[in-house]
């Protein structure tokens, strides 16, 4: 009998720096079990520090919106082009796309009709909207790896292969009291760029994309701005996604003179800068998973092209936009939209949670247990999951219904 084949060749394909996070740590688990395997696709710094041969820069998927992509087709046409070449020519054990779903399950569905095997890492937001492409899912993928109970359980009911992995970030954020205020505050040396004792802390995120700062930046920072006015003490963290965010929100600051002296950019250290909050602001994203697994309470506003958000409210199909509220299925975390993310409402807003001790402590309670559901050895499972489809084997059991309940 032929030995089960096993992963040595993986096709990688990122989108964004949470992408590449996710992709690294996956890389990590799979060279762990397989020191042999060998990674070629598109990834960022981290992938590619983890060994991967990327054909192209991360930012080259990194669009934003419905309208902007439209700009941007011709060279997503030929990025993918140029992929599906280089994967066919290499003969991948596996194609795995990480997330950038509208990039990458076209490419996953002309691999696996080449007869290469696919899946893909981080569902896309199919129960949100447009939910008929679930279909084209099928088509695509040999199985859909999920990151939330709530998202597998959309596939079981649509005969989607599906595992439910866990989230990767789950696994790094730890349970317990180690989520420490004082400990990230004194490692950020926040008493010296504050120039004396540390009282609030405010973390604004307005995004790791160019546009995200373009159209929340400035509300973000306003309202920033007149927090400070009303609350001296209190000093605001803001982490630079990139080099090009830095110099994107330093042009902003250095128009806003009443955060001199109160506001830090820091590079990167997004983590950091969440755990050493009382409060966190930020857009919309897996930033809002990870505050909530870093135990914080947030705020989320967001913004976009007025003619993404006009087309996106005929088509989406959820209460909600953030993840922590997703997953609870309920309005745990405020969310401000379009023209209701103004400098007065979220100024007014992070003001009265910064009030409420004992509701941040509430929530962060809450968020603690969440933490718990998701924290399930993600890349080791992810792995698994992996091993099953490259051998032709069913996938591991990995949808359990006390897990789907658990999040109610």
């Amino acid at each position: 009998m032929a030995a089960a084949r096993t992963p040595r060749r993986i096709y990688l394909v990122a989108g964004e720096l949470s992408g590449d996070i996710l992709g690294a740590s996956l890389m990590r688990a799979l060279k762990a079990r397989y020191p042999e395997a060998e990674f070629r696709g598109l990834g960022g710094p981290r992938m590619q520090a983890e060994g991967i041969h990327s054909l192209f820069p991360l930012e080259v998927l990194s669009v934003m919106g419905l309208v902007e992509v439209l700009k941007h087709l011709p060279e997503l046409f030929r990025v993918r082009r140029t992929l599906r070449e280089d994967a066919l020519a290499w003969q991948p054990d596996i194609m795995l796309g990480i997330d950038a779903p509208d990039f990458n399950l076209g490419l996953e569905r002309q691999l696996r009709q080449a007869g290469i095997t696919t899946a893909h890492y981080v569902s896309p937001s199919v129960w949100a909207w447009r939910q008929g492409r679930v279909k084209g899912i099928a088509r695509s993928v040999d199985a859909m790896l999920t990151f939330l109970p709530f998202e597998a359980e959309f596939y079981v009911d649509h005969k989607v292969p599906v595992a439910f992995v866990g989230h990767p970030l789950a696994d790094e954020l730890p349970l317990g009291g180690d989520n420490d205020r004082q400990e990230a505050r004194a490692a950020l040396q926040l008493e010296e760029a504050g120039g004396g004792e540390v009282g609030e802390v405010l973390a604004l995120l307005p995004g790791s994309r160019r546009n995200e700062i373009r159209f929340m930046g400035a509300t973000f920072l306003d309202a920033a701005q007149r927090l400070v006015e009303e609350r001296p003490e209190l000093l605001v963290l803001i982490p630079a996604a990139t080099p090009e965010r830095r110099v994107q929100l330093e042009t902003l600051l250095a128009e806003r003179p009443a955060l001199q002296g109160r506001a830090v950019l820091l590079d990167g250290q997004a983590r950091e800068a969440m755990l050493a909050s009382d409060v966190v602001l930020l857009a919309s994203g897996t930033a809002a998973l990870e505050a909530m697994l870093c135990h914080r309470s947030m705020l989320v506003g967001y913004r976009m092209a007025p003619m993404t958000h006009t087309i996106a409210k005929f088509m989406v199909k959820t209460q909600w936009i953030s993840l922590p509220n997703l997953i609870a299925q309920e309005s745990l975390v405020p969310e401000l939209i379009q023209d209701e993310a103004s400098v007065e409402a979220i100024s007014a807003r992070l003001s009265a949670m910064l009030d409420d001790d004992q509701g941040r402590a509430n929530l962060e309670a809450r968020f603690s247990e969440m933490h718990r559901i998701l924290q399930r050895d993600a890349s080791r499972r992810a792995v698994d999951a992996i091993e099953a489809l490259v051998a032709g084997r069913e996938l591991p059991a990995s949808v359990l219904p006390d897990v789907l309940r658990e999040t109610r």
